[in-house]
């Protein structure tokens, strides 16, 4: 499977953690919070240790998101997750040259919210598509999806090699948001931000040099499912996420990067969070996350889409064809990695 093109996008409003910080203490909740949850979010998103220096969100005025219910919530992803997502494939199709017609099937992932048709059907009537264009949206994979939704893609493009593949990853991470004292409650608030990401794939190469993802693999670890998952609190998306998750995903990724058969040039991983990068880093200590903490700085964590902003970097910085090793992980407990040469 073949990468033609790669693009991204994020809403236009950009606010820094100690923006996010101010809309927060404006919540009519927020004096009910315990001093240990106001403590922590403010050790988070004032003191600069998180790794991250700003997030966008599809809100210009963050202190309404928070003081939304489920209702509100879902209304806001079904409103912004088609359009982030189509922003994103029309600047990965204007990359490749191709008109939307071109697209022969559009594989989608999201875990931020839920729609019935799919994201995926917003997506082909706002841009286009072709009546009969393979349309599968692929939902609970939390964000380690991307790579997922390529190995999808990848098997479809083995049966049907003549035909051009749209990938889409797009989480509206805000419409999760809200006051809670649960610690992954509050430590979502502070990490998570929205964006979208798009790839356009042929199963022959379209060009001289064109790179190709190879080598998929997975790992679940059932026992651990509890420790970084979507529960429902009220109709709204609760976040759980457990102090071991950083561990939990370095001991995934060591497990799937120990099956390899050559070392790559680089690794790339979804951007789970500053202590998340460190861990991998410390498993694998012949590789710096460069274009993982670089994500992590501009974006925060935009769950399934922040692996392929970090590959989107590292082929801005590195042009000349290399070997990358792609890992993202997550909800499942569950890690997933592919090959791109």
């Amino acid at each position: 499977m073949y990468l033609s093109s790669l693009a991204t996008a994020n809403p236009p409003h950009l606010f820094t953690q100690a923006e996010t910080w101010l809309a927060l203490q404006s919540h009519p909740d927020f004096g009910a919070l315990k001093p240990r949850s106001v403590s922590l979010l403010e050790k988070i998103l004032t003191h600069g240790g998180s790794g991250i220096e700003s997030r966008q969100f599809t809100a210009a005025d963050l202190a309404p998101v928070f003081r939304q219910d489920a209702e509100d919530l879902n209304r806001s992803f079904e409103r912004h997750a088609p359009a982030l997502a189509a922003q994103a494939l029309a600047k990965a199709l204007q990359k490749s040259g191709l008109a939307p017609e071109k697209i022969d099937a559009l594989f989608l992932c999201t875990c931020t919210g839920y729609l019935c048709p799919g994201p995926s059907s917003h997506v082909a009537e706002t841009l286009g598509l072709r009546p009969d264009a393979y349309l599968c949206d692929l939902v609970g994979l939390g964000c380690g999806a991307a790579i997922p939704t390529l190995r999808a893609a990848h098997g479809y493009l083995a049966a049907n090699p003549s035909h051009t593949v749209a990938v889409v990853a797009v989480e509206i991470s805000s419409a999760a948001f809200y006051i809670d004292d649960d610690p992954g409650v509050l430590i979502s608030l502070c990490l998570f931000g929205d964006g979208a990401a798009a790839a356009i794939l042929t199963g022959k190469p379209t060009y001289e040099g064109c790179r190709s993802f190879h080598s998929f693999d997975t790992h679940h670890v059932p026992a651990d499912r509890e420790k970084i998952r979507f529960t429902n609190s009220a109709g709204k998306l609760k976040n759980q996420l457990h102090r071991s998750v950083p561990a939990l995903a370095a001991q995934a990724v060591s497990t799937l990067f120990a099956k390899l058969p050559e070392k790559p040039t680089q690794i790339l991983a979804h951007s789970g969070g500053r202590d998340v990068i460190e861990a991998i880093e410390t498993a694998l200590p012949d590789f710096h996350l460069t274009e993982t903490r670089e994500v992590l700085r501009r974006h925060g964590n935009m769950s399934s889409p922040s692996l392929l902003f970090a590959l989107e970097e590292r082929l801005r910085t590195h042009p000349d064809p290399e070997p990358l090793w792609l890992t993202a992980f997550g909800a499942g407990f569950a890690a997933h990695a592919c090959a791109l040469a």
